[in-house]
């Protein structure tokens, strides 16, 4: 009788813990809607992820090209560095023209569309990147998209590219995801892009996710960045290296945070060589071959006039956790597989 009495509490202790679990499984995994909100006068769109700001999608007349700005973890800490549009104490006050989330490059047919700006006025062999249109938008349960028309102009006016950017955002409990697919097309003329370390898809990121300076000084303080590539490469060792993806983790407020941006195997270059800069600067750059190997390689790419080619990125934002090697990869190994 005791023997009874004792199984049929281990069973109800049992039943209790599995209907428990499951009611806390339900609740991780709860669908969190995608809202955008237009503000044209502001000249921005608003990317809401379960009724809080995630980033905006933005396109500031003196920043001249469209960034994502600023970013958020699913906490609410920014992950971005404020400077120069909304500066923050403690902040380095360098590359003015590094902002948010962007794309572009330094060398396209000789214009600099990456540097334009880091004087903080438009330079005379700048390109500017200009926002036309929304093409559409879409917003449900779960997930968000919209496609965005911008135009890649010479100083005199005249277009040498059109973009046509799917932007697509998801959130997996503390995870926000967004993909990138660009499609850049040419137009009257072949378009180089010339092999240049200054490119191409980049995120400046909080002064807490840079690297601690090798000078110790106060303004170490907090500074918690660590860069860790898919090949195993830690640190300053994977500036100028190739990687199908890369994790930038720290710290900020005692909140473990990842960023990780993944390459994927149809982009022109892959695996990405990694223009990854302790000081914050954290981007992948397919044609930066010269710089990147000392000049042993060199990578010059060409889009013809009329012709196009599509470039795919996706970042990864967690919160509360640094990821593992195993979850960026399964990761990476979805976003191949989605977009071909």
């Amino acid at each position: 009788m005791k023997s009874l009495r004792i199984l049929s509490l281990s069973v109800f202790l049992f039943i209790t813990f599995f209907i428990v679990s499951c009611g806390n499984s339900k609740r991780n995994q709860t669908v969190l809607n995608v809202e955008f909100v237009n503000h044209d006068a502001g000249k921005k769109i608003d990317i809401l992820i379960g009724g809080k700001l995630f980033t905006s999608f933005c396109w500031p007349e003196n920043v001249y090209k469209p960034i994502l700005y600023p970013v958020y973890t699913s906490s609410g800490t920014e992950i971005t560095r404020g400077f120069p549009l909304n500066p923050r104490e403690g902040e380095q006050t360098d590359h003015l023209h590094q902002v948010g989330i962007w794309l572009n490059y330094g060398n396209v047919n000789g214009l600099d569309f990456w540097g334009n700006g880091y004087r903080g006025f438009k330079e005379p062999k700048g390109g500017e990147i200009k926002h036309l249109r929304i093409e559409s938008l879409s917003d449900k349960s779960g997930t968000g998209s919209f496609v965005s028309v911008e135009s890649w102009l010479k100083p005199d006016g005249k277009e040498l590219l059109s973009e046509r950017t799917i932007y697509s955002f998801s959130a997996k409990g503390n995870l926000r995801i967004v993909d990138r697919i660009t499609t850049l097309t040419a137009s009257d003329t072949t378009v180089m892009f010339k092999d240049t370390k200054e490119g191409m898809f980049g995120i400046r990121v909080a002064r807490q996710l840079e690297m601690p300076s090798a000078e110790k000084d106060t303004l170490n303080s907090g500074v918690s960045g660590n860069y860790v590539s898919s090949e195993g490469l830690k640190g300053d060792a994977v500036w100028g290296t190739r990687a199908k993806w890369m994790d930038l983790y720290g710290n900020i407020k005692g909140e473990k945070i990842s960023v990780v941006i993944c390459d994927h195997h149809e982009n022109p270059g892959y695996p990405t060589y990694w223009h990854a800069r302790g000081y914050g600067l954290f981007a992948a750059n397919p044609f930066g071959w010269k710089d990147f190997t000392k000049g042993k390689e060199s990578f010059n790419f060409n889009i013809p006039a009329g012709k196009s080619s599509t470039f795919r990125y996706r970042i990864i934002i967690s919160s509360g956790v640094h990821l593992t090697d195993n979850e960026i990869n399964a990761y990476s190994d979805e976003f191949n597989k989605e977009y071909k």
